[in-house]
This record gives C-alpha cells, sequence and structure tokens, in this order.
C-alpha cells in the first residue's frame, strides 16, 4: 500500500476555502478510484490553520491513478494556492 501524510498551514482567512477544496477531492476520490482506501483531510484543535491529510492506496498503480486523475488536476493547484510556506509530505509503509 502506498500512504502519505501530509501538514499544511493553510493562510489566515483561507481556510474555509480549503476545507471545500479539500472535501470536493475525497468525496470525488472515493466515488472514482476503487484503489483508495482512505483519504481524510483532519483539523488542529489549537493551531489554527493547521490540516493534516492522511490519504492510503491499495498499491503504486492507485496512487498514480490519483496523481494523474483529471479532478486531481484541477483541484490541487487551488488547494496548494491556500497553503502558506512548504506541505511536509511523507511517505509510510502500511504495516497492518
Amino acid at each position: 500500500m502506498v500512504t502519505f501524510i501530509a501538514t499544511l498551514n493553510i493562510t489566515a482567512g483561507r481556510e474555509a476555502e480549503f476545507e471545500r477544496l479539500q472535501a470536493e477531492l475525497s468525496e470525488i476520490s472515493h466515488r472514482e478510484e476503487p484503489g483508495l482506501v482512505v483519504y481524510d483531510v483532519i483539523r488542529h484543535q489549537q493551531q489554527r490553520g493547521t490540516y493534516v491529510v492522511y490519504a492510503r492506496f491499495k498499491d503504486q498503480a492507485a496512487f498514480d491513478l490519483h496523481q494523474q486523475a483529471d479532478y486531481h488536476q484541477r483541484l490541487v493547484p487551488p488547494i496548494l494556492a491556500c497553503v502558506e510556506g512548504e506541505m511536509d509530505l511523507q511517505f509510510y509503509d502500511w504495516v497492518s
């Protein structure tokens, strides 16, 4: 399985836009990608503007499909435009 965790700090005032775009990406991805296991977006309780995206795919092919999907290409640029600074993107191996 391919798993990633991305930590993002969102520019003040753009949180609602970020959440709307991420919700759309998550909804479409779950509907269109049989190889997607989970795509969750969570917000830190005390650190305003800090979010984590957790995604897990059945295999590399499923992850590649996600990356190449037209809706991914359409939604990710405006999502990244909401990010302040650099996104911390880490890949993990699924254990159990």
